[in-house]
Protein backbone atom coordinates (compact mmCIF):
# COMPACT_ATOMS: atom_id res chain seq x y z
CA UNK A 1 0.00 0.00 0.00
CA UNK A 2 0.95 3.62 -0.56
CA UNK A 3 -0.01 5.12 2.81
CA UNK A 4 -0.61 8.85 3.20
CA UNK A 5 -1.59 11.51 5.70
CA UNK A 6 -3.73 14.29 4.28
CA UNK A 7 -6.30 16.94 5.06
CA UNK A 8 -9.79 17.09 3.58
CA UNK A 9 -12.64 19.29 4.65
CA UNK A 10 -10.64 20.67 7.56
CA UNK A 11 -9.91 17.21 9.01
CA UNK A 12 -6.77 15.09 9.03
CA UNK A 13 -7.01 11.61 7.53
CA UNK A 14 -4.81 8.53 7.39
CA UNK A 15 -5.37 6.61 4.20
CA UNK A 16 -3.88 5.18 1.03
CA UNK A 17 -3.89 5.65 -2.70
CA UNK A 18 -6.62 3.64 -4.43
CA UNK A 19 -5.83 1.49 -7.47
CA UNK A 20 -7.56 4.04 -9.71
CA UNK A 21 -4.62 6.40 -9.32
CA UNK A 22 -6.92 9.43 -9.08
CA UNK A 23 -8.52 8.78 -5.69
CA UNK A 24 -7.53 8.01 -2.13
CA UNK A 25 -9.32 6.16 0.65
CA UNK A 26 -9.56 7.53 4.18
CA UNK A 27 -9.10 4.75 6.73
CA UNK A 28 -9.98 7.29 9.41
CA UNK A 29 -13.39 7.78 7.83
CA UNK A 30 -13.97 4.26 6.48
CA UNK A 31 -13.32 2.73 9.92
CA UNK A 32 -15.82 4.99 11.63
CA UNK A 33 -13.11 6.81 13.56
CA UNK A 34 -11.18 3.75 14.80
CA UNK A 35 -8.43 5.06 17.10
CA UNK A 36 -5.84 3.02 15.20
CA UNK A 37 -6.25 5.45 12.29
CA UNK A 38 -6.03 8.65 14.31
CA UNK A 39 -2.51 9.13 12.93
CA UNK A 40 0.06 7.22 10.90
CA UNK A 41 2.03 6.62 14.07
CA UNK A 42 -1.06 5.06 15.66
CA UNK A 43 -1.46 2.77 12.65
CA UNK A 44 2.18 1.68 12.76
CA UNK A 45 2.13 1.08 16.50
CA UNK A 46 -1.10 -0.95 16.21
CA UNK A 47 0.76 -3.66 14.31
CA UNK A 48 -0.04 -6.14 11.56
CA UNK A 49 -3.69 -6.65 12.52
CA UNK A 50 -4.41 -2.95 11.95
CA UNK A 51 -2.52 -3.03 8.66
CA UNK A 52 -4.60 -5.98 7.47
CA UNK A 53 -7.76 -4.10 8.44
CA UNK A 54 -6.50 -1.14 6.41
CA UNK A 55 -6.04 -3.40 3.39
CA UNK A 56 -9.63 -4.60 3.70
CA UNK A 57 -10.87 -1.01 3.89
CA UNK A 58 -8.88 -0.13 0.79
CA UNK A 59 -10.44 -3.04 -1.10
CA UNK A 60 -14.05 -2.16 -0.20
CA UNK A 61 -14.34 1.43 1.01
CA UNK A 62 -17.64 3.21 1.61
CA UNK A 63 -18.31 6.01 -0.88
CA UNK A 64 -17.95 8.75 1.72
CA UNK A 65 -14.36 7.63 2.46
CA UNK A 66 -13.21 8.08 -1.15
CA UNK A 67 -11.63 11.42 -2.00
CA UNK A 68 -10.14 12.70 -5.25
CA UNK A 69 -6.52 13.81 -5.34
CA UNK A 70 -7.59 17.31 -6.37
CA UNK A 71 -9.62 17.69 -3.17
CA UNK A 72 -6.93 16.79 -0.64
CA UNK A 73 -3.73 18.34 0.68
CA UNK A 74 -0.93 15.85 1.31
CA UNK A 75 1.16 16.19 4.42
CA UNK A 76 4.17 14.32 5.67
CA UNK A 77 3.03 10.68 5.78
CA UNK A 78 4.30 10.48 9.37
CA UNK A 79 4.33 14.00 10.82
CA UNK A 80 5.24 12.93 14.37
CA UNK A 81 7.90 10.19 14.30
CA UNK A 82 9.27 9.39 17.76
CA UNK A 83 12.83 9.72 16.44
CA UNK A 84 14.67 10.48 13.20
CA UNK A 85 18.24 9.34 12.58
CA UNK A 86 20.11 9.97 9.37
CA UNK A 87 22.73 7.33 8.63
CA UNK A 88 25.64 7.21 6.19
CA UNK A 89 24.48 4.09 4.35
CA UNK A 90 25.64 5.61 1.06
CA UNK A 91 29.31 6.50 1.54
CA UNK A 92 30.55 7.35 -1.99
CA UNK A 93 29.35 10.95 -1.75
CA UNK A 94 31.31 11.64 1.43
CA UNK A 95 34.71 12.25 -0.19
CA UNK A 96 33.52 14.93 -2.65
CA UNK A 97 31.35 16.36 0.13
CA UNK A 98 34.33 16.71 2.49
CA UNK A 99 36.44 18.31 -0.24
CA UNK A 100 33.73 20.83 -1.02
CA UNK A 101 33.36 21.57 2.67
CA UNK A 102 37.02 22.54 2.68
CA UNK A 103 36.32 24.84 -0.28
CA UNK A 104 33.57 26.59 1.67
CA UNK A 105 35.78 27.03 4.74
CA UNK A 106 38.62 28.44 2.62
CA UNK A 107 36.59 30.87 0.54
CA UNK A 108 36.78 33.80 2.97
CA UNK A 109 40.56 33.66 3.49
CA UNK A 110 42.97 36.08 1.83
CA UNK A 111 44.17 33.33 -0.51
CA UNK A 112 41.32 30.79 -0.85
CA UNK A 113 43.27 28.37 -3.05
CA UNK A 114 46.28 28.30 -0.74
CA UNK A 115 44.02 27.87 2.28
CA UNK A 116 42.17 25.05 0.54
CA UNK A 117 45.46 23.27 -0.19
CA UNK A 118 46.52 23.76 3.43
CA UNK A 119 43.24 22.30 4.71
CA UNK A 120 43.49 19.28 2.41
CA UNK A 121 47.10 18.68 3.50
CA UNK A 122 45.94 18.25 7.10
CA UNK A 123 44.19 15.02 6.13
CA UNK A 124 41.09 16.11 8.00
CA UNK A 125 39.01 16.11 4.83
CA UNK A 126 39.64 12.52 3.80
CA UNK A 127 36.81 10.06 4.33
CA UNK A 128 37.60 8.17 7.53
CA UNK A 129 37.59 4.36 7.28
CA UNK A 130 35.01 4.18 10.05
CA UNK A 131 32.26 5.10 7.56
CA UNK A 132 32.77 1.81 5.73
CA UNK A 133 33.33 -0.20 8.91
CA UNK A 134 30.20 0.73 10.89
CA UNK A 135 27.01 2.77 10.77
CA UNK A 136 27.68 6.46 11.32
CA UNK A 137 24.63 8.59 12.03
CA UNK A 138 23.35 11.74 13.67
CA UNK A 139 20.04 12.37 15.40
CA UNK A 140 17.80 14.75 13.43
CA UNK A 141 15.10 16.96 14.92
CA UNK A 142 11.95 14.84 14.86
CA UNK A 143 9.85 17.97 15.47
CA UNK A 144 11.16 19.67 12.30
CA UNK A 145 9.14 17.55 9.85
CA UNK A 146 7.72 18.97 6.62
CA UNK A 147 5.76 17.34 3.83
CA UNK A 148 5.07 17.45 0.09
CA UNK A 149 4.57 20.88 -1.50
CA UNK A 150 5.42 22.76 1.70
CA UNK A 151 7.48 25.90 1.31
CA UNK A 152 10.94 25.35 2.81
CA UNK A 153 12.08 28.63 4.37
CA UNK A 154 15.85 28.81 4.78
CA UNK A 155 17.17 30.32 8.03
CA UNK A 156 18.17 33.96 7.53
CA UNK A 157 21.87 33.35 8.21
CA UNK A 158 22.39 30.92 5.32
CA UNK A 159 23.21 31.74 1.72
CA UNK A 160 23.63 28.13 0.61
CA UNK A 161 20.64 25.86 1.15
CA UNK A 162 21.03 22.37 -0.32
CA UNK A 163 18.67 19.50 -0.93
CA UNK A 164 19.89 15.98 -0.19
CA UNK A 165 18.57 13.09 -2.29
CA UNK A 166 17.80 10.33 0.20
CA UNK A 167 15.19 7.79 1.13
CA UNK A 168 14.29 6.31 4.48
CA UNK A 169 12.99 3.21 6.20
CA UNK A 170 10.17 3.52 8.71
CA UNK A 171 10.42 1.08 11.60
CA UNK A 172 7.31 -1.03 12.13
CA UNK A 173 7.88 -2.60 15.52
CA UNK A 174 9.71 -1.81 18.74
CA UNK A 175 12.87 -3.93 18.93
CA UNK A 176 16.12 -4.31 20.84
CA UNK A 177 19.22 -6.44 20.20
CA UNK A 178 18.06 -7.85 16.87
CA UNK A 179 20.06 -9.60 14.16
CA UNK A 180 19.92 -8.77 10.44
CA UNK A 181 17.05 -11.13 9.60
CA UNK A 182 14.80 -9.86 12.38
CA UNK A 183 15.88 -6.30 11.58
CA UNK A 184 14.68 -6.70 7.99
CA UNK A 185 11.29 -7.86 9.26
CA UNK A 186 11.07 -4.81 11.52
CA UNK A 187 10.82 -2.44 8.54
CA UNK A 188 7.29 -1.13 8.03
CA UNK A 189 7.91 0.70 4.75
CA UNK A 190 9.90 3.28 2.83
CA UNK A 191 9.57 6.95 1.99
CA UNK A 192 11.63 9.73 0.38
CA UNK A 193 13.68 11.98 2.64
CA UNK A 194 15.01 15.44 1.78
CA UNK A 195 17.58 16.33 4.43
CA UNK A 196 17.81 20.09 3.80
CA UNK A 197 21.22 21.48 4.71
CA UNK A 198 22.68 24.97 5.15
CA UNK A 199 26.17 24.30 3.83
CA UNK A 200 27.79 27.57 4.86
CA UNK A 201 26.49 27.24 8.41
CA UNK A 202 27.38 23.53 8.49
CA UNK A 203 30.96 24.25 7.39
CA UNK A 204 31.49 26.52 10.38
CA UNK A 205 29.97 24.28 13.06
CA UNK A 206 31.62 21.09 11.77
CA UNK A 207 34.98 22.58 12.67
CA UNK A 208 33.98 21.61 16.20
CA UNK A 209 33.92 17.94 15.07
CA UNK A 210 30.56 17.57 16.80
CA UNK A 211 28.49 17.00 13.68
CA UNK A 212 26.38 19.14 11.32
CA UNK A 213 24.29 20.58 14.19
CA UNK A 214 22.82 24.01 13.30
CA UNK A 215 23.46 23.48 9.60
CA UNK A 216 20.65 20.91 9.48
CA UNK A 217 18.52 22.17 12.35
CA UNK A 218 15.67 24.50 11.38
CA UNK A 219 11.90 24.42 10.93
CA UNK A 220 10.87 21.90 8.29
CA UNK A 221 14.42 20.71 7.70
CA UNK A 222 13.39 17.04 7.34
CA UNK A 223 10.91 16.58 4.50
CA UNK A 224 9.21 13.19 4.19
CA UNK A 225 6.81 11.93 1.54
CA UNK A 226 4.82 11.81 -0.55
CA UNK A 227 3.78 8.46 0.98
CA UNK A 228 5.04 5.45 2.89
CA UNK A 229 5.12 2.41 0.63
CA UNK A 230 4.74 -0.71 2.73
CA UNK A 231 7.69 -3.10 2.69
CA UNK A 232 5.67 -5.94 1.13
CA UNK A 233 5.00 -3.81 -1.95
CA UNK A 234 8.63 -2.80 -2.44
CA UNK A 235 10.34 -6.15 -1.96
CA UNK A 236 14.07 -5.36 -2.09
CA UNK A 237 14.72 -1.61 -1.84
CA UNK A 238 18.27 -1.93 -3.16
CA UNK A 239 17.74 -1.47 -6.89
CA UNK A 240 15.64 1.68 -7.25
CA UNK A 241 16.59 4.63 -9.47
CA UNK A 242 16.89 8.02 -7.76
CA UNK A 243 16.81 11.49 -9.30
CA UNK A 244 16.64 15.14 -8.27
CA UNK A 245 15.33 17.94 -10.48
CA UNK A 246 15.40 21.69 -9.98
CA UNK A 247 12.77 23.61 -11.94
CA UNK A 248 12.38 20.52 -14.12
CA UNK A 249 16.11 20.16 -14.92
CA UNK A 250 17.82 17.01 -13.68
CA UNK A 251 20.69 17.81 -11.32
CA UNK A 252 21.27 14.47 -9.60
CA UNK A 253 20.89 10.80 -10.47
CA UNK A 254 21.77 7.63 -8.63
CA UNK A 255 20.54 4.25 -7.46
CA UNK A 256 19.80 2.64 -4.13
CA UNK A 257 22.00 -0.22 -5.35
CA UNK A 258 25.01 1.94 -4.42
CA UNK A 259 24.32 1.67 -0.69
CA UNK A 260 27.32 0.36 1.24
CA UNK A 261 25.23 -0.58 4.29
CA UNK A 262 21.61 -1.77 4.32
CA UNK A 263 18.74 -0.61 6.50
CA UNK A 264 18.88 -4.02 8.20
CA UNK A 265 22.53 -3.31 9.02
CA UNK A 266 21.48 0.03 10.49
CA UNK A 267 18.68 -1.44 12.63
CA UNK A 268 20.97 -4.22 13.86
CA UNK A 269 23.62 -1.69 14.85
CA UNK A 270 21.24 0.87 16.34
CA UNK A 271 19.36 -1.75 18.37
CA UNK A 272 22.48 -3.17 20.01
CA UNK A 273 21.84 -2.62 23.70
CA UNK A 274 19.27 0.02 22.81
CA UNK A 275 15.57 0.18 21.98
CA UNK A 276 14.30 1.25 18.56
CA UNK A 277 10.66 2.29 18.59
CA UNK A 278 7.87 1.66 16.11
CA UNK A 279 7.49 4.70 13.88
CA UNK A 280 11.14 5.75 13.94
CA UNK A 281 12.57 7.04 10.66
CA UNK A 282 16.04 5.93 9.54
CA UNK A 283 17.55 7.93 6.68
CA UNK A 284 19.87 6.45 4.09
CA UNK A 285 22.23 9.38 3.76
CA UNK A 286 22.89 11.02 0.41
CA UNK A 287 23.53 9.17 -2.83
CA UNK A 288 26.61 10.18 -4.86
CA UNK A 289 26.02 13.59 -6.57
CA UNK A 290 22.81 13.89 -4.55
CA UNK A 291 23.26 17.47 -3.37
CA UNK A 292 24.00 20.72 -5.23
CA UNK A 293 27.28 21.59 -3.53
CA UNK A 294 28.77 18.26 -4.66
CA UNK A 295 28.21 19.21 -8.29
CA UNK A 296 29.03 22.93 -8.13
CA UNK A 297 25.44 24.21 -8.24
CA UNK A 298 23.37 26.41 -5.93
CA UNK A 299 19.67 26.72 -5.24
CA UNK A 300 18.07 30.14 -5.73
CA UNK A 301 15.09 31.75 -4.07
CA UNK A 302 11.89 30.31 -5.53
CA UNK A 303 13.45 27.16 -6.99
CA UNK A 304 11.27 24.05 -7.07
CA UNK A 305 13.04 20.86 -6.02
CA UNK A 306 11.75 17.41 -6.93
CA UNK A 307 13.21 14.23 -5.46
CA UNK A 308 12.12 11.00 -7.11
CA UNK A 309 12.77 7.42 -6.05
CA UNK A 310 11.32 4.70 -8.28
CA UNK A 311 8.35 3.11 -6.57
CA UNK A 312 8.13 5.77 -3.87
CA UNK A 313 6.90 8.71 -5.94
CA UNK A 314 8.01 12.33 -6.23
CA UNK A 315 8.64 14.66 -3.28
CA UNK A 316 8.24 18.27 -4.38
CA UNK A 317 9.01 21.51 -2.48
CA UNK A 318 9.75 25.13 -3.28
CA UNK A 319 12.47 27.01 -1.37
CA UNK A 320 12.54 30.53 0.02
CA UNK A 321 15.97 32.05 0.60
CA UNK A 322 16.81 35.41 2.11
CA UNK A 323 18.31 37.96 -0.27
Amino acid sequence: MKLITYTHGGSTHVGAHASTGSTVVSFTQASGGDHRFASMLDLIQAGEEALEYARSLLDSPPDEAIHTLNDIVLGSPIPNPPRVRDCSLFIEHLQPAFLNMARIIAVNSDDPEAEYERLIATGNFERPKVFSEQIIYYVSDHTAISGPNELIIAPPETRQLDYELEFAAVVGKTVKDVGPQEAEKAIFGYTILNDWSCRDVQAVVMASQLGPARGKDFDGSNTLGPCIVTADEIGSPYGMDMAARVNGEEWSRGSTSAMHHTFADAITYLSSGRTIYAGEVIGSGTVLSGSPFEIGKRLKDGDEVELEVAGLGILRNRVQLSS
